[in-house]
């Protein structure tokens, strides 16, 4: 029997968990649903993802008010995917800060990432109509940026970190509470998507980076807020594995000359017994296979996902 596209089975709600991890400093998880945040500045908010609707981020926005009535400053998008970041025009921020390369993609790609995840991920895709457009951020920066949150509240440092889940994802860093908000860059029992990324780097100096933090909490793209060092750690070499599984396995087929379907069989293989179970593992995969297959053949930039394109892949992997 075909197993049903990407999450498109997937329609039960998640429970959803606001947690206050310090003073002013919050995440909002859901069994391994997008995870957003929010900072608080001395006189203004700080929000962290914009989920992929208005109308879902208003709920969020809703849950974040029973803590604070604080105006939304800055609004800082992680990357371009369609459902971190088409939520934005709920928040009402004086500013969408993002990197310079998120703004080039959404330029390249958006409407077809649109397309493409909402019909990926549809219980995502909450009230759909309220999305007014693609959404733009008003600030770039290439490789770091400072926000004074005023008061002693220190500061929220934004850095590119180099390329991973895509070319153009940023960290969150707070340094007096040791803080990292990593966006997909780290997943905490949950699969990867590595459908727009690049895989070396990623595993590589990538990830050297966001493990030089130090971070004593972590809050990753998906999965449970992780805390205490040695668990954060445990976090990103998680993460690494599967990025150097995928790139074992991948590897040993393409270069013996064998087919993209049987990377894909030999993959998930390999990387079910240990994240089968986690969730979005079978809607991942065969996006995260074909990327990789393409990175080895030496195509640079990630082929531009459409929903046609999707279902091709899907039907030849995993049907």
């Amino acid at each position: 029997m075909a197993k049903p596209f990407a999450s498109s089975a997937d329609l039960d709600d998640k429970e959803q968990t606001l947690e206050v991890l310090a003073d002013g400093v919050y995440a909002l998880t859901a069994e391994g649903d997008p995870n957003i945040g929010a900072i608080e500045g001395e006189d203004f908010l700080v929000c962290f993802e914009a989920m992929a609707t208005p109308t879902a981020a208003r709920e969020w926005l809703a849950r974040l008010r029973e803590h604070t009535d604080k105006p939304i400053r800055y609004l800082v998008l992680s990357h371009y995917h369609a459902v971190r970041v088409l939520g934005a025009s709920a928040f009402g921020a004086d500013a969408v800060i993002a990197h310079e390369r998120t703004r080039h993609l959404i330029a390249e790609r958006g409407k077809e990432d649109w397309a493409s995840e909402f019909a990926r991920m549809p219980r995502l895709a909450k009230d759909p109509d309220s999305v007014p457009g693609l959404t733009w951020p008003t600030v770039t920066f290439a490789d770091r940026m400072t926000i004074d949150l005023g008061g002693d509240r220190g500061e929220l440092v934004l850095e590119h970190v180099g390329r991973g889940h895509t070319e153009g994802d940023i960290v969150a860093w707070l340094p007096r509470h040791r803080i990292l908000y990593a966006g997909d860059l780290v997943e905490a029992e949950a699969a990867l998507y590595t459908g727009d990324a690049f895989h070396r780097d990623w595993a590589g100096a990538t990830l050297d980076r966001v493990a030089a933090y130090g971070a004593d909490m972590l809050i990753g793209g998906r999965g449970p807020v992780t805390r205490g060092r040695a668990a954060v750690d445990a976090a990103v070499e998680q993460t690494r594995t599967f990025l150097e599984v995928m790139l074992d396995r991948v590897g040993a087929v393409h270069a013996r000359g064998g087919t993209l379907k049987e990377a894909f069989e030999a993959t998930h293989a390999a990387l079910a017994p240990d994240y089968g179970h986690w969730p979005i593992f079978e809607h991942c995969l065969p996006f995260d296979v074909s990327r990789l297959w393409d990175e080895l053949s030496g195509i640079e930039r990630p082929v531009i996902w459409t929903a046609e394109r999707d279902r091709e892949v899907w039907a030849q992997l995993q049907d």
